[in-house]
């Protein structure tokens, strides 16, 4: 599984690498480099978002075989702690999807740590 052309320039320019595919989930490794962190090297909570978005695209993809045309509905995102020196992983998983939405959570955590530090919910209109 690639990124290519399933998502736009700026998305690409994250850096996101695919780490490990299910049968309804995704694991990303979001690099924390200096054009995505905040004073003191934290990786910035639009990067994260960014990450968690394109994570539940692609496992979205992986769910139906193919890529499949969806928009963004809702994505609600707690962020709960900075995640500095260290990757995130950011592991997309879908719980539900039908014949025009689709469910999904997402949790980041530090690659090198384990520990959570975003966990967000989202709902996607499949076209």
């Amino acid at each position: 599984m690639r990124l290519g052309r399933a998502v736009c320039p700026w998305v690409q320019a994250l850096g996101l690498r695919v780490e490990c595919v299910g049968e309804r989930s995704v694991v990303l490794r979001l690099p924390v480099t200096p054009a995505l962190a905040r004073q003191g090297g934290m990786l910035c909570g639009q990067a994260m978002m960014a990450a968690a978005d394109t994570a539940m695209v692609l496992a979205l993809m992986r769910h139906f075989g193919q890529f499949r045309p969806c928009t963004t509905v809702q994505l609600n995102t707690s962020f709960l702690k900075p995640l500095s020196g260290q990757d995130a992983l950011v592991e997309a998983r879908v719980l539900r999807a039908g014949k025009s939405l689709a469910f999904g959570e997402i949790d980041l955590r530090g690659a090198r740590d384990g520990q959570s530090v975003c966990r967000a919910s989202t709902t996607y209109a499949l076209l």
